[in-house]
């Protein structure tokens, strides 16, 4: 026997094979060959036999202690977590201080969740024996779990005390550290790991989530495609490496990477979500439906994935159903600001409601999600000086040429009165450029607000006095609703890219003009106070001038030529009929689109051929950047506005490339831009109160190709001309609007 157990522990395991297999054959009771037999089968793969030799050795000595820890480290080996706890068990009622097996069963609970069980065994090791970093390891595991990460950090520094090599303690002590916040320590600990075995894996996972944290994302993907090369088979690792790639904008890797990881798990559900997300930002929606619907199928009651398929459902123009996708969303969590917040906008897409359901919901989003932080607002301290300069707050996402919203803030804040007014930026901006230098260059103060929390940059805009503080996105992407909820400044006004009402009790007073709502209108349709500028609601700067209109494309190609570049998302079936009609009634007319790839197509196309439009006459063009969509005007003779919800910004890129656009005025103000825009245009002509009288406008517009090259000539100096171009004049009203407000806020303040 001993003869045997020496060639096993040299590593001979046949001629220790043979050693047992020769004692059993003349002694087939005996116990200890039974057991080192059946470790040896373990070691060689036949685990099944092992267990059967290992049980053997009990019946014949039951309490064997050996054989019961060795059993319990192969059920261990075999993923047979509760077998392998109650093998240790029943070792340890037999021998309570065998600390060895103590620390393989605090490994277990921990590997069961059982955290608490999990400390008890592992800080009994150590009671035991003061020299197994194995026993401290796993303590600071358990104390980890139970939120105790002090106390682990000192047990991974005591495991490292004694072996400081110990690459799993310096991982785990990385770890603790980065949900300590400590991430530059954190990554230091991680390094030390790799130093001591670069081909640790699990340290360079490590390393790239803490870099994913700090947003080092090129960093993040280095540490990630190291732990792949050495373990390529790790899928969630694939999925973090996607998520990188998003946040590095290159979603067509990302779904190569989300790919990957789905080829080792197909049920991975982090794969299927990340996937249609980034399948969303290369607009290939049909395919980003169908990751979400695959989620759904995996894990019914996963809220986002509900959704973002909404969202989805939005950009394809199937509006009835995104709406019952967000509802289905909130009944999953009620409590879901995001996803409710996107209902509101995504309601207004909908001619099913009216301004007064938009209101509703609106005023309801308010009273579940933001009533509750205003509960305790601060008196504002600011000086109660109806005339002095006054501190003006802007807050945004989206201060870059590569945003719309830049249109129209670089003519406000180039022409802002700087004697009478002191600008603050709070930007959380995700990208930054040429346009987000020039608005630099314009305003006092610019704080980068994407690390701060909604509590934290309240606290920056209180410490900063600001009077006036204005919201430029809101429900939109990115907008930060909660924030004004906080009420930071004693004056909140919404403004430009949210056209319609905020519902926010917080929110003061919201900017439109005499077209979008007339006076004595629709006031009582917001729960702000409505106050008209003088003109219009937009300023735009096309920020190029390059591109000239060129002729009449009809002139040239001897048909008319509609269109309409508006996001997809603004063609409901509704307008898609309205357009067949007026299509019909103008032969050989062809129309042009601006859509994504994929089914939805159809449905245009499907909706038009009711009108005997055949599909050869509608192309579709892609997204593409801002100088090559506004090529596409120059294809274009008259463009159709969409219903409930006009163009906005590309109504004005049309009338700068001299294309007019006809449009009917809604029963919503996302509806009456077109109104409010030809109004300043003096273009009144172009309107239509009704389905029919669209369609004969835009029907008598075709027909006359004299008008429409006097039109293509003129719109853009009758552009310039214009207040829908005159940034002086609009910084003059805007801030004339900036000014009534905070008298009226002063005379609240004497009043009271």
């Amino acid at each position: 026997m001993q003869q045997a157990v020496s060639l096993h522990q040299s590593g001979q395991l046949g001629q220790a094979v043979a050693g047992y297999e020769q004692i059993l054959a003349s002694d087939p009771q005996h116990f200890g060959a039974l057991n080192m037999l059946g470790v040896a089968m373990h070691q060689l793969g036949q685990s099944d036999r092992a267990i059967s030799l290992i049980k053997q050795a009990l019946q014949v000595k039951s309490d064997y202690v050996g054989a019961l820890g060795n059993l319990g480290k192969i059920y261990d080996d075999l993923g047979q977590m509760e077998l392998a706890i109650d093998a240790y068990d029943q070792a340890l009622v037999l021998k309570p201080d065998l600390a060895d097996v103590l620390v393989n069963k605090s490994a277990l609970q921990h590997a069961l969740k059982d955290y608490a069980g999990a400390l008890i065994s592992a800080q009994r090791a150590i009671e035991l024996r003061q020299d197994l970093p194995q026993a401290f390891n796993n303590r600071g595991n358990a104390q980890r779990a139970l939120g105790q990460i002090q106390q682990a950090i000192q047990s991974y520094d005591a495991a490292l005390a004694l072996d400081p090599a110990y690459v799993d303690a310096l991982c785990n002590r990385g770890s603790a550290l980065q949900a300590d916040g400590q991430s530059q320590l954190a990554l230091e600990s991680f390094d030390r790991a790799i130093s001591v075995d670069p081909n640790f894996a699990a340290a360079h996972v490590c390393r790239g989530d803490v870099l994913r944290e700090l947003e080092q994302w090129q960093g993040a993907l280095t540490s990630y495609e190291r732990a792949l090369r050495l373990r390529p088979e790790d899928a969630i690792t694939h999925v973090n490496c996607g998520v990188t790639l998003q946040s590095l904008r290159r979603p067509s890797d990302a779904v190569a990477a989300f790919d990957r990881a789905l080829q080792l798990d197909e049920r991975l559900v982090e794969a299927h979500y990340n996937r249609g997300v980034s399948l969303n930002e290369l607009k290939r929606l049909e395919e980003a439906l169908a990751a979400y619907d695959r989620v759904i199928a995996l894990r019914p009651d996963s809220v986002q994935a509900h959704a973002n398929r909404g969202h989805v459902l939005n950009d394809l123009g199937r509006h009835r159903e995104c709406v019952a996708a967000l509802r289905h969303a909130l009944t999953l969590n009620p409590d879901d600001a995001l996803t409710h917040a996107n209902l509101v906008y995504a309601m207004m897409y909908q001619a099913d409601f009216s301004a007064a359901d938009i209101l509703a919901e609106a005023q309801r989003w308010d009273q579940m999600h933001a009533r509750k932080h205003g509960l305790q607002i601060a008196p504002h301290t600011n000086s109660v000086d109806p005339e002095r300069r006054l501190r003006i707050g802007y807050v945004s996402p989206d201060f870059w040429g590569g945003h719309c919203q830049a249109l129209f803030s670089v003519p406000l804040l180039t022409h802002r009165d700087a004697d009478a007014f002191e600008i603050f930026v709070y930007s959380h901006t995700g990208q930054s450029d040429n346009v987000t230098a020039l608005l630099q260059r314009h305003v006092a103060h610019w704080c980068d607000t994407r690390a701060l929390s909604d509590d934290q940059l309240a606290q920056r805009i209180r410490d900063d006095q600001i009077d006036i503080l204005v919201d430029l996105t809101l429900f939109m992407a990115n907008g930060r609703p909660l924030l004004f909820a906080r009420k930071p400044a004693p004056v909140q006004v919404a403004w430009l890219a949210y056209p319609g009402t905020t519902g926010l009790s917080a929110m003061d007073y919201r900017l439109t003009d005499p077209y979008l709502d007339p006076p004595g209108e629709n006031d009582d349709l917001y729960s702000e106070k409505s106050l008209r500028l003088p003109d219009t609601f937009w300023c735009y700067d096309p920020l190029t001038s390059e591109i000239d209109p060129g002729p009449v494309p009809a002139s040239v190609n001897g048909y008319v030529t509609f269109g309409c570049l508006n996001n997809f998302c603004k063609v409901s079936d509704d307008t898609l009929r309205l357009w067949g009609r007026v299509m019909s009634s103008v032969p050989r007319s062809r129309l042009l689109l601006l859509a994504p790839a994929g089914q939805h197509r159809r449905r245009a196309t499907d909706l038009l051929g009711e009108y005997g439009i055949e599909a050869d006459r509608v192309e579709f063009v892609e997204f593409v950047p801002r100088s090559q969509y506004l090529e596409y005007y120059r294809r274009l003779d008259v463009c159709l506005d969409t219903f409930p919800y006009n163009g906005h910004t590309t109504s004005l890129d049309a009338f700068w490339m001299g294309v007019p656009v006809v449009t009917k005025r809604g029963h919503t103000i996302a509806g009456r831009a077109g109104w409010s825009q030809l109004n300043n245009l003096g273009l009144t002509e172009l309107h239509a109160e009704d389905e029919n009288g669209f369609v004969q406008c835009a029907v008598e517009l075709a027909g006359n190709l004299v008008h429409l090259q006097e039109l293509r000539s003129g719109l853009r100096a009758r552009m310039r001309a214009s207040p829908l171009m005159d940034g002086a004049r609009f910084a003059v009203g805007i801030e004339a609007a900036f000014r009534q407000m905070w008298r009226q806020w002063c005379a609240s303040r004497v009043t009271a």
